[in-house]
């Protein structure tokens, strides 16, 4: 039976001619040689490459864009380059006339080494779901309101840490912390025992802006680059011990995962909606209603251990991603190539559509045990019945880290 070319892709993959996510990889005859590459099926195509197998249809301007050990110098090219490069891979892909050029490009999924596909300059995560923070907040306060007031008039976020943002496939180690039950007389310190994750839409800014210039809801395609997935880790004993005044620190600092592919803005067009109705009117900087649809038709999976535990849906979220971005700039803050912000825990009215085990447990537990895998995946509706895919996101969870002898046990 002869091998089936890498251009005939199975029926319904999400990662066909109208997906075509970028990434980062290196072989192992060059290790530590990075590589832009698109993702085709289950190949990446080397993008570095492709200017010289296919001279011209590559935007001369854009081809040394391609050659970067980063998506960042084209993600700070802005959107018509996006647009160019984009249709250039596409036509490459999806022309027969180029297959002979193109064939030696296409290096088979499972035999490269895949990278985080971008620096990363700021990371701010949301709290955008209505039916999360209503679940969350009846568990951390029983006795008290389950939405802090300001949560229908603007989008809460807090900046979490670029650092430790890492890409899929990276093992998270059990942080430490301190922690206090309620009937604790005083904190101890240890490793989190309540240890979870948070499903997640992120989005890569690409063009900058300049401080003092808020970025409008109408801007926003020009600055998103595109959407990933994403795992916020939380250990939920230490924040709940901190976060009361000021938010989250420790209990999500330790590590938040990203996939190693990041699927254009533009790709999901089709999956567009609506977000949710709205029963308190935002302010005019926030207020959407003349504005495209900003909400995202993406259909989440979460695995542990191979088991599928939730389906959350992305378009149940009450503030929208430009909204986000409105919001992050209000006040004048500049955005800056390479920043992620993410949606913030994604989950849906049902009990089998919730985004983290806080509230699949009801807060009871049992959380993640060391040894435990988590893996994300999704997709959306595309045109003419296709799936747009997003990258998986995977992490196994590490036995917490000996400390170096003087440091508190």
């Amino acid at each position: 039976m002869p091998e089936q070319s890498p251009f005939d892709l199975p029926e319904g993959d999400p990662f066909g001619p109208h997906t075509l996510p970028y990434g980062v990889f290196s072989t192992a005859d060059a290790p530590d040689l990075r590589r832009l590459g698109v993702r085709y099926g289950r190949h990446v195509l080397d993008l570095a490459a492709l200017p010289d197998a296919l001279p011209g249809t590559v935007p001369a301007p854009h081809a040394a864009l391609l050659t970067a050990a980063s998506l960042n110098p084209l993600l700070a090219a802005g959107r018509p380059v996006w647009q160019a490069v984009h249709a250039a891979v596409r036509a490459a892909l999806t022309d027969p006339a180029h297959r002979t050029a193109v064939a030696p490009l296409l290096r088979p999924l499972d035999d490269v080494t895949l990278h985080l596909p971008f620096e990363v300059a700021d990371y701010v995560d949301f709290y955008s779901s209505e039916h999360h923070a209503t679940n969350v907040g009846r568990i951390f306060r029983p006795d008290g309101a389950a939405l802090p007031p300001n949560w229908k008039h603007l989008p809460i976020g807090y900046h979490g840490r670029a650092g430790t943002v890492v890409v899929s496939g990276t093992p998270v180690v059990r942080p430490h912390g301190q922690r206090k039950a309620p009937a604790d007389p005083a904190p101890v310190f240890g490793p989190s025992t309540r240890l979870d994750i948070e499903a997640e839409v992120g989005f890569v800014v690409g063009t900058p802006s300049a401080l003092h210039a808020p970025v409008g809801l109408d801007a926003f395609r020009e600055h998103v680059f595109g959407v990933c997935l994403v795992n916020d880790w939380s250990a939920r004993d230490i924040q709940a011990w901190e976060y009361v005044p000021l938010g989250p620190f420790l209990g999500k600092s330790f590590a938040t995962s990203v996939s190693a592919w990041i699927t254009p803005l533009d790709a999901f067009d089709a999956s567009r909606t609506a977000p949710p109705a709205r029963d308190v009117a935002p302010l005019p900087y926030l207020n959407d209603a003349a504005a495209e649809p900003g909400g995202l038709d993406l259909r989440i999976e979460v695995r542990l251990n191979g088991e599928v535990i939730s389906r959350p849906p992305f378009a149940a979220m009450y503030w929208t991603a430009a909204q986000q971005l409105a919001h992050m700039t209000v006040n004048g803050a500049s955005l800056r190539t390479g920043d992620l912000y993410a949606s913030g825990t994604v989950s849906g009215p049902e009990p089998d559509q919730l985004g983290c085990l806080l509230e699949l447990t009801q807060g009871k537990g049992p959380y993640l045990q060391d040894g435990d895998e988590i893996t994300l995946t999704a997709w959306a509706p595309g045109p003419d019945g296709a799936r747009i895919g997003l990258g998986e996101v995977t992490g196994r969870v590490l036995p917490a880290a000996e400390l170096p002898a003087g440091r508190p046990a």
